[in-house]
């Protein structure tokens, strides 16, 4: 726990250097009700007391989510805003006239959550903080330019049991800390029943130890299937100039 507490306090400033160098002036981070985002909202007041912001951003959401998002901001007195969805949603599905393919459309959500966060951080000049843990980056548990499209991402070299026990270190209502993990992307949805492994079984996975064959088996299908979440645009690996010169020999 000390070595934990140690690299916690290492984060906080690391945050304020990149900010530093990114000539900004704090950071902003989006509340899901979750552990990770908790983990990361408190670490972005702690870097900057007075210059973060968390953004609660409802959208048809259970309503649980906000409970908790209320319940750590009220707890820790985090600046904060809340930036309601549900209608923005519902016009943009109506005009963009989709099929109804579930994870399309659920995808959306936090497309615009990634909008918005975006535009609240450059009209205050701050750094948007990402939430995603190693669990999540390894397998692209994460919507591409979605909670993936940030500036900073804190928690990328922590395990899920790591980032509960900073959890506890932060003070993160227990409520939070227990609750199953989910993503909110449709109602009764779960990170573990979604993924098909535990996130204890990825933990164990990432730390080197010994995990069910099948269960390697997924982890090792999902990271190859989500490589392209990891990587920026792609581009043709030969230049236009490289070509015509080419042409000319």
């Amino acid at each position: 726990m000390n070595d934990l507490k140690q690299y916690l306090t290492y984060l906080t400033t690391w945050i304020k250097e990149e900010v530093t160098k990114a000539h900004c002036n704090g950071v902003v981070v989006g509340l899901s009700g979750g552990i990770d985002s908790a983990v990361v909202g408190l670490l972005a007041q702690k870097a900057f007391p007075e210059q973060h912001l968390t953004v609660v951003m409802p959208c048809y959401s259970d309503q649980f989510d906000q409970e908790c998002a209320n319940l750590l901001i009220n707890t820790h007195q985090l600046k904060h805003q809340i930036v309601d969805l549900s209608l923005t949603y519902d016009q943009l599905v109506a005009t963009l006239a989709l099929p109804q393919h579930q994870l399309a459309l659920a995808n959306i959500k936090p497309r615009l959550r990634m909008t918005t966060l975006y535009a609240l951080a450059q009209s205050h000049n701050y750094l948007v903080l990402g939430t995603d843990n190693a669990d999540e980056w390894h397998v692209g548990y994460f919507t591409k330019y979605g909670d993936g499209g940030v500036d900073l991402v804190p928690l990328i070299h922590l395990v899920k049991g790591e980032v509960q026990q900073a959890a506890h270190l932060l003070g993160v209502p227990s409520e939070i800390i227990m609750r199953p993990p989910t993503a909110g992307l449709w109602t009764a949805q779960t990170d573990e029943q979604e993924l098909g492994v535990s996130y204890q079984q990825l933990d164990f996975y990432l730390q080197g130890k010994q995990v069910p064959v099948a269960v390697a088996q997924r982890i090792e299908h999902l990271h190859q299937v989500s490589e392209h979440k990891r990587q920026l645009a792609k581009a043709p690996p030969v230049a236009f100039s490289s070509l015509i010169n080419e042409f000319k020999k």
